[in-house]
């Protein structure tokens, strides 16, 4: 099993060493034969950024690359995006039905510390951002 996530994308846009690169983020029935069929296909166009001085001097607008990240990078994506949150939620749902005993007042302040938290994520954004840091490859 490799250790690293790969997606097809094409450059949008360069400047300096920044690039853009759209990439199509497609479920697993997306690419089934009957999608048309059925109602849960789904694919979505997605911008990934990436800071990459070396790509950048090799590569034009247009041009189909690999897009590469770590595997660790999505389980840590998911662990930030999902599992502390569910944690805290429920961490705090039982706290707080401890000290009220009041189920509504207890599940809205719960609920209500899910906004601190997505906050702290925002502020630390470019901190994540060199952490989650991709690379691309040109497709040859």
């Amino acid at each position: 099993m490799t250790d690293t996530i790969k997606h097809q994308g094409i450059v949008e846009n360069i400047d300096g060493a920044h690039l853009q690169v759209r990439i199509v983020q497609t479920s697993a029935c997306a690419a089934c034969s009957i999608k048309g069929h059925c109602s849960s296909a789904d694919s979505k166009e997605k911008l990934i950024d990436v800071n990459d001085p070396a790509s950048a001097q090799i590569c034009r607008p247009g041009d189909r690359v690999w897009v590469m990240g770590q595997l660790s990078m999505g389980y840590m994506a998911v662990l930030l995006a999902f599992v502390v949150p569910f944690v805290l939620l429920v961490v705090a749902l039982f706290v707080f039905m401890a000290l009220w005993k009041h189920e509504l007042y207890a599940a809205l302040c719960s609920l209500l510390l899910l906004i601190p938290y997505y906050f702290i994520l925002w502020l630390n954004r470019t901190r994540l951002g060199k952490k989650f840091s991709f690379t691309i490859q040109p497709m040859n």
